[in-house]
């Protein structure tokens, strides 16, 4: 007899005999002559209850099944003379694996913080709103691969250890095999000649660069996967390993990007309405109660284009004592991107044509000299959601830019030589998974969407 998942049995068209679910104990409630036992099994939101008689077999195992024991049951799914429940099992067998110290186990049937829960993140995945977080979650990492499997897209794993900095903003955690000290009066070329690359290396902080090398060879490409940031920050919304979703487009230009952008969000948005609608109304209820009007807005409107000088014109008509100044040739924080989207447009905004000086070296540079091909896609709750360019296809443009921003065109020999042999225009962007999540579930820490968050001082799991 094969194993029956929670889900499955809940929304079976059937009674069932024999069944056997396996899953952990959620709740235990005694009356006279049988006890309740709520499982699951991480499949659904919804615990199934199961109904073991004191005097049967299955109950001499009863004394030792608490909250967060780990059992297998064997019966027979019946209609469920209670409310808000099709079925329950009628246990003939119960056979436990696990115990849990009910003195100790520190999920008990009660609220507990978020910050509670990040100190064990081992445990939390147990509780309603993690499951279904991490449910949703997995959802969505799916529906990137079908999204752009369906387009033609290829997957592209790209390296995690690099030897160069993508952002050029020197925020790499060393790889490194070397002693924790150099010899004295070593050079730091020669100290690294010694380790086990011959050269720094360092964890990547994005795909992008050999995206684009493959993007010059396959046409369109995209990476999924790990990207790091020794950035000493504690906020909200920055932790020092995330993911990130990066396309790279050939023959496309930034009007061709922002397209792609406004595609991607929105299928992946539907996905998650679509799939996780139980997990999705959790969140509603008990974390964001605007939600699903702001999901409604996502998916049900065309994004606002604005070039970003129209943006800084909006935010210093409006009134608004932000935290941070607004000028031309500033970068948008937060507060102004939210702004832009939650109570001007009360819609995502792309904002595009930023001053080259708060963008990076490969972005494409526009003709008016001052500004580079580059957007920045808003989203309500959330701020940026992705970030992306045209890239500089230019031999020379591309070398100069290179030089302004103080780094050494020689590390960057291979970038340039796309430059050099039938280059094309083309065009990407990064999108934050993590970010994603907290826009479709309200959660306002990216601390809490990431399974096992690595933040400043902790590294825990």
């Amino acid at each position: 007899m094969n194993r029956t998942r929670v889900k499955a049995a809940l929304t079976s068209d059937t009674a069932l005999d024999p069944i056997r679910i396996q899953g952990w104990v959620r709740t235990r409630r005694d009356s006279k002559g049988f006890s309740f036992l709520e499982i699951n099994d991480g499949s659904c939101l919804k615990n199934i209850q199961v109904i073991v008689e004191h005097n049967s077999p299955a109950g001499a195992l009863l004394k030792d099944i608490q909250t967060g024991a780990s059992v297998e049951v064997t019966g027979a799914l019946v209609e469920s003379p209670g409310k808000g429940q099709k079925w329950e099992v009628k246990a003939r067998e119960v056979t436990l694996f696990g115990t849990a110290d009910p003195e100790s186990y520190p999920l008990q049937k009660k609220r507990h913080s978020d910050e509670f829960l990040r100190t064990i993140a081992h445990l939390r995945p147990r509780t309603n709103k993690y499951g279904a977080l991490f449910r949703i979650r997995s959802e969505s990492a799916f529906s990137v691969h079908q999204f752009f499997r369906d387009r033609g897209f290829f997957y592209l794993q790209s390296p995690i250890i690099t030897g160069s900095d993508c952002e050029g903003a020197g925020e790499l955690f060393r790889v490194t095999t070397l002693p924790p000290f150099p010899p004295a009066g070593a050079s730091k070329t020669d100290v690294f000649q010694e380790d086990f690359f011959g050269k720094e290396a360092g964890l990547t902080v994005s795909g992008q660069l050999e995206a684009e090398l493959f993007t010059c060879a396959l046409g369109n490409v995209y990476t999924f996967g790990p990207t790091f940031r020794a950035e000493n920050s504690n906020t909200p919304r920055h932790a020092a390993e995330f993911w990130m979703i990066e396309p790279e487009m050939a023959f496309a230009d930034l009007s061709d990007n922002m397209d792609l952008a406004e595609d991607l969000v929105k299928h992946m948005t539907r996905h998650v309405v679509e799939k996780c609608p139980e997990d999705l109304e959790l969140f509603a209820r008990f974390v964001d109660k605007d939600l699903m009007e702001n999901l409604d807005a996502i998916l049900n409107n065309t994004y606002v284009r604005l070039p970003y000088a129209e943006a800084v014109q909006i935010l210093e008509k409006s009134g608004k004592p932000f935290e941070f100044p607004v000028k031309f040739g500033a970068d948008l924080q937060t507060e102004h991107e939210r702004y832009l989207c939650e109570t001007h447009f009360k819609k995502p905004v792309l904002v595009y044509d930023y001053p080259k000086e708060i963008k990076a070296f490969y972005m494409r540079l526009n003709d008016d000299g001052t500004t580079v091909a580059a957007m920045d896609l808003l989203v309500p709750r959330v701020g940026e959601l992705v970030g992306g360019s045209q890239r500089e296809e230019r031999y020379e443009v591309l070398h100069r830019r290179i030089l302004e921003t103080g780094m050494d065109p020689a590390d960057y020999w291979w970038y340039l030589d796309i430059r050099r042999y039938g280059t094309v225009y083309h065009s990407g962007f990064g999108l934050g998974f993590e970010r994603f999540l907290m826009m479709v579930t309200g959660v306002t820490n990216i601390r809490d969407v990431i399974p096992f968050p690595r933040t400043p001082k902790h590294l825990e799991f």
